[in-house]
């Protein structure tokens, strides 16, 4: 039987309703007074000096306020990023990438704007464009930047990132590195002459658009110097910073508020469009809406690209001797977060393994295509695709299981996976064994059948900063404020069940407010951490309530604050007299009146203190069956561990091990960005190719460790990205398993796949 009246149940998510009744608020359903609407006008060329903008018919187009373009930003900061600020609100002086946007047009209707945006004219000088990371590093290659941009990462970033550094406005560019990271132990040199079996191979990952439901939209209202905008950001208090520097405005000028995200996955990480309505409102004094189609979506951001070079020694009994990585990611035309998506491939593409010498650089590439950011998964489905499959290729040359070989090597719990950060916070091998018998049991004997496996750790978390208000009121019921987004994950549920149990009251009193920069400081919706860290600061914010209420408690009956303790929603003294939350707070004010708030703080120290705040654990198997015929996979089987310490709600958290799966699966299987010359061949539904449900594996096991060994509210760890993060390798190694040849590349579609099993030449469509 469980010890907690509420968390760890698997109660009604408190966003079900709204949502299923379509009464659920977006930004999208946004639209104040007297709004313009935007349409953004594109780059046709991937990379093209500016010669002239023509805007004088779209401005005579009936019911167009106004068309803006770089020169109407003068004055501005009109870039931004928050590591490296090199990203322009609108194209300035040349265009870097086809579907960068040039001019924004406003209008009374999205029609009239749409009308007015085909009436405007750009002229170009073309230039020569590098349209991948190798022509990119080529010797001689065109620069996408001739200078530098001002780099100015924070202790959140150093803290989580290798070679971070700060760098000057306007130094010039030498290549088209946009940044670089390594990480280094032991003696790799050395350990070489070490070993019985080297193996070495090359991995590629594909360029993928996270496809959220609700493409990027933005509302802004600029007005008597203070600017107010609505999004569907997942980082909102990130925003508001990028939005104050490009007006030069104080934080508390600047309200970035999120309602409902139609999905995010990372992609809503950060600033996007919020600059595009920010200055369209600021020239125009009138709120300004901008809302993207799907093709604008997918020119807006998309995941880096990868190929990772790996090489792994072994003593003959399959003992992990070194590992040494190369790391190259195309990142775009722009930064965005491909810095510390870099820093986190680095980290994580060796695996939660004893590896005593180790060696890896990485290298994030600007090339003349669209922005790379944040993806589920933050660079460990790139190193990890590379990494474990060139495990599992030794586990074949080695003659070992699969299964075995990792059992050898897995770290323990306690040890540490990177020198210096927090040991390991879950029992891998255990995580692994339920794994292994899961997969047993699903397992055919037959021709064209393969099993494959694939584990991760992911340093998750972000930096630790998060605040959180517990506000009760004199009817007993509860307010919690947090800065949080809810985006589909169920924070609003896991954070209410959070502050019901620790304050004692029923559940149905404790209502979640996510007012973005508005409410309480949240640093990031992402990383796997609102549970585990927004959960901390709101158990903090409880205890501190508390702490008031039996300060309050003693002064109206004249006892000491040490007499009164918390049950059931009430204080009881030590000669057990019994006061409501409600019934002291309005005896204190002495009316039917007030409140009383608590505040949790959460930052680097005490359970914090030692990066990373948790080790989210991707631990995933599946078995596929290989048409000979047509080189379909099929995948038969699935088996998760969601290894999260503690499951608050447990049905939400096996919707998110699922839902990241299936992610998994279709980057390994179906989606990738194709570029044709200077331009996307499917930016749009129909040919992005994402899993669908008659997709879905006919064999499914979700399973939950739960060892209470995290940081967070009753030993809980995050969740929602480890199940995608090995997926790729699972099912590239179970397709090798099948059809007897080692794939490289993702995905594995029928093509690939049936000229893999014909041993033919992939056609390159680089």
């Amino acid at each position: 039987m469980s010890d907690h009246r509420f968390v760890g149940s698997s109660v009604k998510r408190r966003d079900l309703y709204e949502k299923v009744t379509g009464a659920a608020v977006y930004t999208v359903d946004v639209v104040p007074p007297g709004t313009l609407h935007a349409k953004v006008v594109r780059a046709d060329r991937a990379h093209a000096l500016i010669d002239a903008v023509d805007r004088e018919a779209a401005l005579a187009s009936p019911g167009v306020a106004a068309v803006v373009v770089a020169e109407d930003l003068a004055g501005l900061f009109a870039r931004f990023g928050h590591i490296v600020a090199d990203h322009c609100i609108l194209a300035t002086g040349k265009v870097r990438y086809y579907g960068e946007p040039v001019a924004l047009v406003l209008g009374e209707t999205p029609a009239a704007a749409a009308d007015g945006a085909e009436l405007v004219k750009v002229s170009y000088t073309e230039l020569p464009a590098v349209m991948s990371a190798a022509e990119a590093l080529a010797d001689g290659a065109p620069l996408v930047h001739e200078l530098r941009a001002p780099s100015t990462p924070d202790e959140s970033f150093t803290a989580m990132a290798a070679g971070a550094g700060e760098t000057g406005e306007g130094t010039p560019a030498a290549d088209n590195i946009a940044h670089e990271a390594s990480l280094e132990w032991g003696d790799v040199t050395a350990a070489q002459a070490q070993a019985n079996v080297v193996v070495a191979s090359t991995a590629r990952f594909p360029m993928l658009y996270a496809y959220a439901m609700e493409p990027y939209n933005a509302v802004a209202s600029f007005e008597n110097g203070r600017l107010h905008v609505t999004s569907s950001a997942q980082h909102p208090f990130m925003v508001r910073a990028d939005l104050a520097r490009i007006f030069g405005l104080p934080l508390t000028k600047v309200t970035v508020t999120a309602p409902y995200l139609g999905g995010g996955y990372g992609s809503k990480s950060y600033t996007k469009v919020e600059p595009l309505a920010a200055v369209g409102s600021w020239v125009t004094s009138r709120p300004v809406k901008v809302v993207l189609d799907v093709e604008g979506a997918i020119y807006t951001t998309r995941a880096d690209s990868a190929e990772v070079s790996v090489r792994s020694g072994f003593t003959a009994d399959g003992t992990l001797v070194f590992r040494e990585f190369d790391i190259v990611l195309d990142s775009g035309a722009y930064a965005d977060n491909s810095p510390l998506v870099l820093a986190k491939a680095v980290n994580r593409c060796f695996g939660p393994y004893r590896v005593p010498n180790l060696r890896v650089r990485g290298r994030s590439l600007y090339t003349n295509t669209s922005p790379a950011s944040s993806y589920r998964g933050f660079g460990t489905p790139q190193g990890a695709f590379a990494g474990e499959l060139n495990l599992d290729r030794a586990a074949a040359e080695l003659g070992i299981d699969p299964f075995e070989l990792r059992r050898r090597n897995l770290a323990k719990p306690g040890e540490e996976i990177v020198r210096g950060k927090r040991g390991v916070d879950a029992d891998l091998i255990a995580d692994l064994a339920m794994l292994e018998t899961s997969l047993r049991e699903g397992e055919r004997a037959e021709s064209g059948y393969g099993v494959g496996v694939g584990c991760t750790a992911s340093d998750a978390g972000a930096f630790p900063v998060s605040t959180a208000q517990v506000r009760i009121q004199t009817d007993g019921s509860v307010v919690v404020a947090s800065g949080s987004t809810e985006m589909g994950q169920g924070s609003r549920s896991a954070l209410a069940q959070i502050a019901a149990e620790e304050l004692g009251v029923e559940l149905d009193v404790v209502e979640v407010s996510q007012a973005g920069s508005a409410g309480p400081y949240e640093r990031t919706t992402g990383a796997s951490r609102t549970t585990t860290l927004a959960g901390m600061a709101v158990q903090r914010a409880c205890a501190e309530a508390l702490g008031k209420l039996r300060a309050m408690a003693a002064e109206v009956t004249g006892t000491n604050p040490g007499d009164w303790s918390a049950a059931d929603g009430t204080l009881r003294s030590l000669d057990q007299t019994t006061l409501g939350y409600g019934e002291i707070i309005s005896r204190w004010f002495g009316a039917n009146a007030g409140e009383v708030t608590g505040v949790g703080l959460v930052r680097r120290e005490g359970a914090t203190a030692k990066m990373p705040p948790f080790w989210e654990i991707g631990m995933v198997g599946v078995g596929v069956s290989v048409d000979p015929d047509t080189g379909v996979v099929t995948v038969e089987q699935l088996a998760t561990v969601a290894d999260v310490g503690f499951a608050i709600n447990p049905r939400a958290v096996e919707g998110q091990d699922l839902g990241a799966a299936t992610q998994g699966l279709g980057s390994a299987l179906y989606e990738e960005l194709v570029y044709d010359g200077p331009q996307l061949l499917n930016p749009n539904i129909v040919e992005y190719r994402v899993p669908r449900i008659g997709d879905l594996p006919r064999r499914i096991d979700t399973m939950l460790a739960e060892r209470r060994d995290g940081i967070g509210p009753y030993g809980a760890k995050g969740a929602g990205e480890g199940a995608l993060n090995p997926m790729g390798s699972a099912v590239a190694s179970a397709v090798a398993r099948a059809v007897g040849r080692w794939p490289d590349r993702l995905p594995l579609t029928p093509e690939r796949v049936w000229r893999l099993m014909n041993d033919l030449p992939e056609i390159d469509d680089d």
